[in-house]
């Protein structure tokens, strides 16, 4: 009888549930739940408190309701046993992280603390903590810890330290009364077995964690704030159990087996972060392979054979991508998809509105089939895409965007095409970071549903980077390594596999079609590069912090 997993994929504004067959990683059925609350980034729910700029929140209960609805869908689509689905995968955000009680339970879902904007989970891209991060960066630095090469010499606002932080400085109530503070993943895989089981990937790329040295000492925690001296201790409570990717976490609850339909005691991986986790569904197993998931931001996970620092990456994790020995590198940009859906939500002409809306397709497909028809620097324009903030190499969330050359003749298309060549070259950025300090790329290998559906693009980026680019065999690469991940915590004895290598290599891999430079247009993108780099210079190294000043204006008006 053929066997199955099930993968749980968490992103920013829905969760994705995909069955797989073990043997060969073929999809069986997949649901997606939509969250009701979507990003909480104005106000809070059923309340009249506002939220300062640079927010984004989440809501626990459309976690939580998308576990009772994704599961159930896939189970009735595919009409199997569940006694034949042997693992469960989970992946997140990341650093999407909340607060919770003892029990698990999230303090913004109790009473008294529910009008607390602090009370609520912190999504990856709140980015109101940039103030604690660079206090962290100063700190670090004047104390030459030596966890600061692992992170590029920087902090970000995205990650766990900083968003404790401003906890403890704007509602020390809070920090006071969690119990927990833990990542989205891990609270979920504490839902599903009532275990509480933290992993070493996001521990290590958003906690300061290690595996040669652990967290940083006290001192660094007291150097900070004298009240998170023992903030380890108590508030994370299993840092010294961190589990390797692929460990069983525990088997599901009677409850959640209620809820869901699957069979009680069904293994659970413990969570991974939600780029991480589609190194095996691209059947990367080795070094100089790099990763790139394009979704609602970008993410670009690298293996290598050494801890070699670089310049603005944003963690380096031995085994943090659940191979042994090797050591995964992250990198990524703050706004992707999210960059072109505000183009079309803020910007977008009535008139071309109306013609998608005759023609029955989305505004997207609009403005890329206007966009095709331009030559690259037919546009005569260049942007930094910088809308959300940078995440590499610069790693400053008060860095925002800038588009140079606009005219009286400037069409909507011209700046959607230039968008997308802005996050190109960001893209080009980062791939110049890890070859310049000796971390060689010899394959760029894209997921993530931009990555499957948008050939336009994904031949941009190639032209950009001038390098050959692969695509995941899934469209759903992250659900498809969050089951490969379930496939491994079952175990060889229940069907699934005993390496995650040996799962990569059967469950996972890479379409045939490829996109390879088109000759002529690397010529002209390296001139539009030229151009963008002396803008990411200027901009973002220091020399001109406008940027800052005007979110400094915009904040005390």
């Amino acid at each position: 009888m053929p066997k199955y997993t099930l993968g749980l994929d968490y992103g920013t504004l829905s969760c994705r549930a995909l069955l797989v067959d073990v043997a060969d990683g073929r999809e069986i059925a997949s649901a997606v739940f939509e969250y009701p609350h979507k990003v909480i980034d104005t106000q809070l729910p059923d309340s009249n408190i506002k939220l300062e700029m640079n927010w984004a929140l989440q809501h626990p209960g459309d976690w939580r309701q998308a576990l009772a609805q994704v599961i159930p869908s896939v189970l009735l689509q595919a009409r199997i046993d569940p006694s034949d689905i042997i693992g469960i995968g989970v992946d997140f955000t990341s650093c999407t992280v909340l607060p919770t009680d003892r029990s698990g339970e999230p303090l913004c879902l109790k009473p008294e603390w529910k009008n607390h904007p602090h009370s609520w989970p912190k999504l990856w891209k709140h980015h109101a903590a940039q103030k604690e991060a660079n206090y962290i960066n100063q700190v670090a630095n004047t104390r030459a810890e030596s966890f600061v090469s692992r992170y590029g010499g920087k902090q970000s606002s995205e990650w766990e330290i900083a968003k404790i932080l401003q906890i403890l400085n704007d509602d020390p109530e809070i920090y006071d009364a969690m119990d927990r503070w833990i990542q989205g993943g891990d609270w979920i895989v504490w839902q599903l077995t009532g275990m509480e089981k933290r992993q070493l990937s996001t521990a290590g790329f958003k906690g300061i964690w290690s595996k040669k040295d652990g967290y940083p000492d006290k001192d660094f925690f007291a150097a900070l704030d004298k009240r998170l001296i023992n903030y380890v201790e108590e508030k994370l409570t299993l840092a010294e159990t961190l589990l390797p990717l692929g460990s069983l976490a525990g088997g599901l609850t009677e409850k959640m087996a209620l809820i869901t339909g699957l069979r009680a005691g069904t293994p659970v991986s413990v969570a991974d972060l939600d780029a991480q986790v589609a190194l095996p569904a691209l059947g990367i197993t080795e070094a100089g392979r790099m990763l790139l998931i394009i979704g609602t931001s970008g993410c670009n996970i690298m293996l290598a054979k050494e801890e070699q620092p670089v310049p603005g990456v944003a963690g380096i994790v031995e085994d943090g991508g659940g191979y042994p020995g090797l050591f995964c590198y992250e990198a990524g940009q703050n706004a992707v998809g999210d960059l072109f859906d505000w183009f079309v939500q803020k910007c977008m002409p009535t008139e071309y509105t109306k013609e998608a809306f005759e023609r029955k397709i989305s505004p997207h497909q609009l403005l890329r089939e206007k966009a095709s028809v331009k030559r690259p620097g037919e546009t005569g324009l260049v942007a930094l895409d910088w809308w959300n903030g940078n995440r590499s190499i610069l790693m400053d969330a008060d860095l925002t965007g800038v588009m140079v050359g606009m005219t009286l003749h400037t069409k909507p298309e011209d700046i959607y095409r230039t968008l997308i060549e802005a996050t190109a070259f960001g893209q080009r950025v980062i791939l110049e970071a890890f070859k310049e300090n000796n971390v060689p790329v010899y394959e760029l290998v894209a997921g993530g549903g931009i990555a499957a559906k948008d050939e336009f693009m994904m031949q941009i980026y190639a032209d950009v980077m001038n390098i050959e680019i692969k695509i995941a065999r899934s469209s759903q690469a992250p659900a498809l390594g969050a089951a490969i991940f379930g496939a491994v915590a079952a175990g060889k004895e229940s069907g699934g596999y005993a390496q995650l290598a040996e799962a990569a290599k059967k469950m996972g891999g890479v379409r045939e079609k490829t996109y390879k430079p088109i000759p002529e247009n690397v010529l002209i993108y390296d001139l539009l590069y030229a151009e963008y780099k002396q803008l990411h210079d200027y901009f973002g190294r220091g020399e001109n912090n406008i940027m800052a000043r005007l979110k400094n204006i915009q904040v005390n008006r």
